[in-house]
C-alpha cells in the first residue's frame, strides 16, 4: 500500500521556525557579531576579529569562575544524584501517600528561581532568618556575606533543596515502570535488596538518571539567579560564576565585545560537557546491557 504524504503539513511549522529564528538565531548571530567587533558607543563598530577570544582565554578571572563553576557542579551532582535516588526508593509505591509524596517534591520545583535566591536570602541572616540564628545561637560563626565557605555551605544547600526533588521525580517515574513479576521472582530467589537494587532497579533508572544527570548539569553549570540574589558572587569573589561574571562584564562593565565572546566560549563549552556526559553515560548503559 502507497504511502500519500501531504507536505501541506510543513506550512503548519512556518510559525514555529519563524519564533525560532526571532528568539535564538537572530540573538545568536547578533552575539557573534559583537564578538568580533569593538564599540565606543554611538553605535559604531570596529572590526577586532579574535582579539576579544584571545583575551578571554589568557584571563585569569575566566579560568578561576571556569573552576568555580565545575566545582559547584561536581558538589552538586555528587549530592543531589544519590539523595534523589535514595529518597525515590523509600517513597510509598501505593495508596494515599504516593499523590502527598509527589506534590511535596514538586513543591520546590514551583517556586521561581529569585524568588527561591530571596528565601535563603533571609533564611540564612543571622538576624532574621531562621537558620542563621539557630546556627549562631548554637555556637557556630555563620556569615555568608563574609565568609567565602559559609557562602559556599549556603548555596549548595539551597541548590539541593531546590533541585533534588527533579532527580526523585524522575527516579521515581523509573522505578514506577518495573513491574511487580520482577520483585515476586527476586523475592522467591532470595534476592538481598542490594541484588533487588543493582539487577532490578538501577537498569530500569538508567535512562532517567542520564536525563536526570544531563539537567543538573547544565542547569547548575549555568547558574545565575539563585547565588547572584543571596551572595552577589561574593564574598570577593568567592561565588563569581561564569555567568554572574558574564554579566557583570555585559551590564557592569559594558564591555559588549569580550563579553559577547565570553558567552559564546561559556556556550560551547556547555555544549561539549553536555556531550562528553551525553556519550560516557550512553556507552556505559549499552555496555551493562549487554
Amino acid at each position: 500500500m502507497d504511502k500519500t504524504w501531504n507536505n501541506k503539513a510543513w506550512f503548519m511549522l512556518i510559525p514555529v521556525l519563524l519564533l525560532v529564528g526571532f528568539s535564538a538565531v537572530i540573538p545568536l548571530m547578533t552575539v557573534v557579531n559583537y564578538s568580533v567587533q569593538d564599540t565606543f558607543g554611538n553605535n559604531q563598530f570596529f572590526w577586532a576579529g579574535t582579539q576579544w577570544f584571545e583575551e578571554i582565554l589568557r584571563s585569569g578571572r575566566f579560568w578561576d569562575s571556569m573552576i568555580r563553576n565545575l566545582i559547584f557542579s561536581f558538589v552538586i551532582l555528587a549530592i543531589e544524584v544519590p539523595l534523589g535516588i535514595f529518597i525515590a526508593l523509600n517513597m510509598p509505591k501505593k495508596g494515599i501517600g504516593v499523590p502527598v509524596c509527589l506534590v511535596l517534591m514538586a513543591l520546590p520545583l514551583l517556586i521561581p528561581w529569585n524568588v527561591v535566591g530571596t528565601i535563603w536570602q533571609v533564611f540564612g541572616r543571622s538576624d532574621i532568618g531562621l537558620m542563621g540564628y539557630v546556627l549562631v545561637n548554637l555556637g557556630i560563626d555563620y556569615n555568608y556575606v563574609s565568609d567565602p565557605a559559609d557562602a559556599w555551605a549556603t548555596i549548595i544547600i539551597m541548590d539541593v533543596w531546590h533541585w533534588t526533588s527533579l532527580v526523585v521525580l524522575l527516579c521515581y517515574a523509573g522505578l514506577a515502570s518495573i513491574p511487580d513479576a520482577f520483585y515476586q521472582a527476586a523475592k522467591i530467589d532470595g534476592a538481598s535488596r542490594w541484588s533487588v537494587f543493582r539487577y532490578i532497579q538501577l537498569p530500569k533508572m538508567n535512562r532517567v538518571l542520564l536525563i536526570a544527570v544531563l539537567l543538573r548539569f547544565m542547569d547548575s553549570f549555568m547558574i545565575y539567579t539563585e547565588p547572584f540574589v543571596v551572595t552577589g558572587g561574593g564574598p570577593g569573589n568567592s561565588t563569581t560564576f561564569l555567568s554572574i561574571d558574564l554579566v557583570k562584564m555585559a551590564l557592569g562593565q559594558f564591555d559588549l565585545g569580550p563579553a559577547a565572546a565570553m558567552s559564546l566560549v561559556y556556550f560551547l563549552i556547555v555544549l561539549l560537557l553536555s556531550w562528553v556526559f551525553y556519550t560516557v553515560m550512553t556507552n556505559y548503559d549499552a555496555g551493562a546491557s549487554r
